[in-house]
């Protein structure tokens, strides 16, 4: 895929709002949804099938980095662990301020995967593989693949545009809050209107609408 005039696509951590930047875009990705259905006995040839329930979607990509060409002040080419990779790897560590909703036991940070303003997948990173593929001399690696998987976490109707270069510029966005912000200051510059406040409330599940937290990353819905 030529990435030139592209969009850089990221990798947003949710509760941080840190933005991971793909030094290249994926040159494809694979989506995977399940349902689950069980049979019932009949004492026929064909069961009947009852429908279990949907299970979460999984988004599935490889993405390169390279720091080769990158020079450090030293002279050498940059490791491209400390540049790229560890950031995305420790979106996968156990974090002790975030806890889970049932057992209140720390967990890893929430991801949002956004391409352009297309589309975005809210998820969890389940998986993570990576492979060092060149070094210099001293064993610094400088190049690196990482294949990367994520579980959805919200059904937030992200599939509906998989293309990130198709599709207008009304779909849904991000907006990492700062300090000051308020849902109806965030409304207006959204959608020229505060009342609509209460759609970004909904869509991101907010119980304390008064109470922000700077670099925390809302789902901005169509309009």
């Amino acid at each position: 895929m030529p990435q030139s005039g592209l969009v850089k696509a990221e990798i947003v951590s949710v509760e941080s709002g840190e933005r991971i930047k793909c030094l290249f875009n994926p040159t494809e990705y694979t989506f995977t949804k399940e349902n689950n259905y069980k049979d019932q006995k009949t004492g026929k040839n064909i069961p009947q099938i009852e429908f279990g329930g949907g299970k979460p979607a999984t988004l599935e990509m490889e993405l390169f980095f390279d720091t080769y060409a990158a020079v450090n002040s030293r002279g050498t080419p940059k490791d491209v662990r400390k540049e790229y990779t560890d950031r995305i790897w420790k979106l996968m560590v156990v974090d002790s301020k975030l806890t889970d909703s049932k057992n209140k036991k720390g967990r890893p940070p929430k991801v949002v995967f956004q391409w352009g303003q297309t589309w975005l997948f809210k998820a969890v990173i389940t998986k993570v593989t990576q492979k060092f593929t060149m070094f210099i001399a001293d064993g610094t690696p400088v190049r690196a693949t990482l294949n990367v998987s994520f579980r959805q976490v919200e059904d937030e109707g992200a599939l509906a545009k998989q293309n990130p270069t198709s599709g207008s510029a009304g779909g849904e966005r991000l907006w990492t809050v700062r300090e000051g912000d308020t849902l109806g200051w965030i409304a207006y510059q959204e959608y020229g209107d505060t009342s609509q406040w209460r759609q970004i409330a909904d869509a991101n599940h907010l119980t304390r609408v008064r109470r922000l937290a700077v670099g925390m990353v809302l789902v901005i819905p169509n309009a």
